[in-house]
């Protein structure tokens, strides 16, 4: 026969209930001490990232940018009056010497124009030679009247004084003295106007002979002019140098149809090169004139100091032109791609270390610091100025340090890292 028990059914309800407590503060315990836990530190391939170790001493500032060889003196050549096209007997590339004819023109009417103008040179010429064998003439003829007029003044004074003498004598009556008196006294007056006449005739003739003179002079150099503009018609290229393009943008063609002031050429100098460098508005700020500079022209390195800063900002970048110090390697011409570098200052007993990827002028960003155990935590530091490969550093780090320079945005969420 059973026997009932109630106090064994309530010791064991009782112990599935304190199992159960004992079982649910456990994992609740278990989930707090999970949840404080940091998770476990990424591992890194070693060999996917680049470090560097922090220095102290001499850092050298520059700045990179990348442009072109200019030169530094282009000759345009522009047509100074239209015409067509006729023939094109240099190409681009070819050396040119001052007088070597690049390109023909044809204009009909400027050379009929200069044919017109020395014919009427010619009229005018002869107009003026006519008109200054006129004048001599006429001088010859006044010249002739006043030898006349002087010869009868002369013969008509030595009467009068005869008569007078005669008159003294009592041998000649007073009014035939005074009629041969005032007769030369005539003559005196005559022979005077004469000579008047003759000054004004040749101050006429010379005022006569300046003015066509001047007409000559004028038709003279139209017709230089007109000759210089018919030669111009054969362009030419002006200095020794190459033949950079034909025509402006596009280049002219056989029969093209040219109005004054066209772009006709361009000649260069291929021994006098600048380098046109396309610097960083945000690192162009220190960049000076003067300032030492590397051109790489990619088959030789040229010694260079800054030579013009643009002061405008074109699409981020700022123009900066160097002038070149040393002789041209082979192959360098205009348009040839460039890397320059500018040094601008060299900063002593400085803490510094590579360039991290996102390391920026006067910044504090996040960069993971190695330590012995194979891992690497994330430190701040505090950035200075900035050079091409290398930055200073200001604060967060010391000497003999070793940093991670890569990349390592996708490991944000992550206050250290395993190097394996």
């Amino acid at each position: 026969m059973d026997i009932a028990r109630p106090d064994l059914k309530r010791r064991r309800r009782r112990n599935r209930i304190l199992l159960g407590v004992v079982s649910i503060t456990a994992l609740s315990l278990v989930t707090m001490g999970l949840a404080r836990l940091e998770p476990a530190a990424p591992r890194v391939d070693r060999a996917q990232v680049y470090t560097d170790t922090v220095k102290r001493g001499e850092m050298l500032r520059q700045v990179r940018g990348n442009g072109s060889l200019v030169p530094e003196k282009i000759i345009t050549i522009q047509s100074d009056t239209g015409g067509t096209v006729e023939d094109i007997l240099i190409l681009p590339g070819a050396e040119v010497t001052p007088d070597t004819v690049l390109l023909v023109l044809s204009n009909p009417q400027l050379e009929q124009e200069a044919f017109d103008l020395e014919w009427q040179l010619k009229a005018s010429e002869a107009k003026f030679m006519e008109l200054e064998a006129q004048l001599e003439t006429d001088q010859f003829a006044q010249q002739a009247t006043l030898t006349s007029t002087g010869f009868e003044y002369q013969q008509a004074t030595l009467e009068a004084e005869a008569v007078e003498k005669l008159f003294a004598e009592n041998l000649e009556a007073e009014l035939t003295a005074k009629a041969a008196r005032a007769k030369a006294d005539g003559l005196r007056i005559r022979n005077e106007l004469e000579k008047k006449r003759l000054e004004i005739l040749e101050r006429t003739s010379n005022a006569k002979l300046a003015v066509q003179q001047a007409d000559l002079e004028k038709l003279r150099a139209s017709l230089r002019l007109k000759k210089d503009l018919v030669e111009a018609l054969r362009v030419r290229a002006g200095i020794h140098g190459v033949l950079q393009q034909v025509g402006d943008r596009e280049r002219l063609q056989i029969g093209e149809r040219i109005g004054p002031g066209a772009t006709l050429a361009k000649v260069v100098r291929p021994d006098q090169l600048k380098a046109e460098i396309k610097i960083a508005e945000t690192q162009a700020r220190d960049v000076r004139i003067g300032q030492p500079a590397t051109i790489d022209t990619r088959n030789g390195l040229i010694p260079g100091r800054v030579a013009r800063v643009d002061p405008a900002v074109v699409n981020g970048t700022v123009a900066v032109d160097v002038s070149l110090e040393g002789p041209l390697p082979r192959g360098a011409r205009p348009d040839l791609s460039v890397d320059g570098t500018i040094e601008l200052e060299r900063l002593t007993n400085v803490l510094y270390v590579g360039r991290p990827v996102h390391g920026q002028a006067d910044a504090t960003i996040g960069l993971f610091r190695l330590t012995e155990a194979g891992e690497a935590a994330r430190v701040a530091v505090k950035l200075g100025r900035t050079s091409v490969s290398t930055i200073e550093v200001l604060d967060g780090l010391d000497v003999g340090d070793q940093v991670v320079l890569s990349d390592m945005s996708q490991w944000d969420e992550f206050t250290r890292i395993r190097l394996k």
